[in-house]
């Protein structure tokens, strides 16, 4: 079996030209290894809020280094140099509409101006593509949702349906640590 492969993008034109050090592919990272229990490379880009660039990148991404799954994070407000969501969306087989409705979900917990996010999910070939939040606390929070102080979910995050995800785009069968977040699937896809 081939193994999971997962391309995360950072978008943004100060980070990607150094007047700061990206903080969105590190986070992710992190997450990822605290989540996920199946081995896993990661493909990494740090590039600019440039439509064509990202469009190129995870075309890439998808096409030739065969991810099965890609984060993108940043670029994804209202603001004119925000196009991480139209990229995305330009490149896409189909939209996973339910992604971004409940990222959005997720962030309103704690901003009114959650509203504002254009997050989208989609589908390229074999692979699930996310638009992810740029802070650090908020790309976790959207991951593996919200808990209570007994670890009790009270908002489901995204990634506890990106393994089966996966596996519906005949992709390697994922585990993850039902510490961070469990991995939902119906009794008939589990091992």
């Amino acid at each position: 079996m081939n193994e999971l492969r997962i391309g995360l993008v950072s978008v943004s034109d100060r980070a990607s030209s150094g007047v700061y050090q990206d903080k969105g592919i590190p986070a992710l990272e992190e997450w990822l290894k605290s989540a996920i229990t199946t081995p896993f490379q990661i493909e990494a880009r740090l590039i600019p809020d440039e439509q064509i660039i990202i469009e190129q990148t995870l075309c890439e991404l998808v096409d030739e280094i065969g991810c099965h799954l890609v984060l993108t994070t940043g670029g994804t407000g209202p603001a004119r140099r925000d196009v991480t969501p139209d990229a995305t969306l330009a490149v896409a087989d189909r939209e996973m509409p339910g992604y971004g409705e409940q990222m959005r979900q997720i962030s309103l917990q704690f901003v009114p101006t959650a509203i504002l996010s254009r997050q989208v999910g989609v589908i390229r070939k074999q692979a699930l593509i996310l638009n992810l939040p740029g802070q650090p606390k908020a790309i976790a929070e959207t991951l593996e949702g919200l808990k209570d102080e007994n670890g009790k979910v009270l908002v489901s995050g995204i990634f506890a349906s990106v393994p089966y995800c996966i596996q519906l785009l005949d992709g390697p069968y994922v585990e993850t640590d039902d510490k961070v977040v469990a991995a939902f699937r119906p009794k008939s896809a589990r091992r």
